[in-house]
């Protein structure tokens, strides 16, 4: 997926459209973990929809959560739920960063080889 050190590095428009599939991942990794939220919060919970999605968003937001869950299950997957949360972040701004170190780095071997 990525150019090698011999080869020439990549245009600003293929840079930038690089960009966007990975901005683009990213989204489509948060909104998973959105949809599992939503669904361990109407499972567990027994909360709407509306309410369970607003709940996964707060949690993924770093906002905490709106209601304490009542249940036992439910305290558990709220825990669990905010410890995979802090690893998607983690992940996703590993997607998002990873085409612009490679293009740094890429950049420094460039330099390197003409020396």
């Amino acid at each position: 997926m990525y150019e090698s050190k011999d080869q020439p590095l990549l245009s600003r428009r293929q840079f930038y459209w690089r960009l966007i599939i990975h901005a683009l991942v990213a989204i489509l990794v948060f909104a998973g973990s959105i949809l599992f939220g939503m669904l361990g919060f109407m499972y567990l919970e027994q909360m709407s929809w509306h309410d369970a999605f607003l709940h996964a968003v707060f949690v993924i937001g770093g906002l905490g959560v709106l209601s304490v869950p009542v249940s036992a299950a439910g305290k558990i997957f709220l825990s669990l739920y905010g410890l995979y949360i802090s690893l998607v972040f983690a992940t996703s701004l590993g997607i998002m960063f990873t085409p612009v170190a490679h293009r740094i780095l890429h950049t420094f071997h460039l330099d390197t080889d003409a020396d």
